[in-house]
């Protein structure tokens, strides 16, 4: 009896282990969102898109998102815009400490973000470095933005990097 028993725990064991759907997932992959977010500027991939800013040009800072029009969608909103140098606060729930107070309305497909080193300063979350003047020099804080679209999806793309020149 006991012999029977264990064969048939070992018998529904196999079957269960054999009727698992393996997923083709190596660990390796990134994991893409459906609509993709590009920045259509970024001067280089440092491995996240870079974008420049000159100081002696004024050290203006613009980032332009953004989706495919062939996905039929559009960017309904920025919804919160952080700068700092982990995922953590564009992930969070909370509603203090982002960049931007209230979502961005976009409605559209593209979006271009416009802000300066000066507000860098006074506007990144936490101590922020003094900005350095050195050319080549990458900010600190990266920008992280979390945007919905017009279905009500949610996307947080890439953080992008702000890399300072003369």
């Amino acid at each position: 009896m006991k012999k029977n028993m264990k064969f048939l725990s070992v018998l529904f064991l196999a079957a269960i282990m054999i009727s698992c759907k393996k997923e083709d997932f190596n660990g390796l992959s990134d994991v893409r969102p459906a609509v993709p977010v590009t920045v259509t500027n970024a001067i280089d991939f440092r491995p996240e898109p870079t974008v420049s800013t000159s100081i002696s040009g004024g050290g203006a800072i613009q980032i332009v998102l953004a989706i495919p029009a062939s996905t039929g969608r559009t960017i309904k909103e920025i919804t919160k815009v952080a700068a700092s140098t982990t995922y953590t606060q564009i992930q969070s729930t909370g509603t203090t400490g982002f960049y931007t107070s209230a979502p961005i309305p976009v409605n559209n497909t593209t979006y271009t973000f416009n802000t300066s080193l000066a507000e860098y300063v006074v506007k990144g979350p936490g101590t922020i470095p003094t900005v350095s003047t050195t050319t080549g020099t990458e900010l600190a804080k990266r920008f992280y933005f979390l945007i919905t679209l017009d279905d009500g999806s949610v996307i947080i793309p890439e953080s992008v990097r702000v890399l300072v020149t003369n």
